[in-house]
């Protein structure tokens, strides 16, 4: 079961930082978090994919999750292998930023076929155009998105992009968890 209090104990020691930021999409900040602190901590990565799962258990479990790389690769990594321990195994996949140029040359890279049900899977969601543009390419691939599941969610107009191209974005916790107020526009 997710310990949603140790989440936030652990992102608050390790992922959150101060100071003036300019994030992936552009935008400046007045704070950072840094997703991979904890993602690639045994005991951070625990926790978040116990609370994926929790999440997951509430609907019907997709054929596999997954998203973009490298952001989303140790999410994928724990989300699966805790499905195994839990008995209820999914697959996972990555989505390339580019194709490789040889091989398969594809973008989707996993057992994964069209026609599957996925989740797509985030750190931090802030516009959400990481994950629309995995979004796309699993899409092109002929996979089917049932939604997307971030650690955190910014509160920056990631969930309304998500909810105006149809999905769903469901989140572990939001800023305000922290305490941070969400920017007023």
């Amino acid at each position: 079961m997710y310990d949603k209090q140790a989440l936030v104990a652990a992102i608050r020691e390790k992922a959150l930082k101060f100071g003036d930021f300019t994030l992936a999409s552009g935008k400046k900040a007045k704070y950072y978090l840094d997703g991979k602190q904890v993602t690639l901590d045994g005991e951070g990565v625990r926790l978040v994919a116990e609370g994926i799962l929790d999440l997951l258990a509430t609907d019907k479990l997709p054929d596999a999750i997954g998203g973009m790389a490298i952001g989303a690769d140790p999410i994928t990594a724990a989300v699966i292998t805790m499905s195994a321990v839990r008995g209820t195994p999914i697959r996972g996949f990555m989505v390339r930023k580019e194709s490789k140029g040889h091989g398969t040359n594809q973008f989707v890279e996993g057992p994964v076929q069209p026609g599957d049900e996925v989740v797509i899977v985030e750190d931090v969601v802030t516009t959400g155009g990481s994950s629309l543009k995995a979004i796309e390419r699993v899409e092109a691939f002929g996979m089917k998105v049932a939604g997307v599941i971030a650690i955190i969610d910014r509160m920056e107009g990631g969930r309304e992009a998500f909810e105006g191209r149809g999905y769903r974005l469901q989140s572990l916790l939001t800023i305000q968890d922290f305490g941070i107020d969400p920017p007023r526009d």
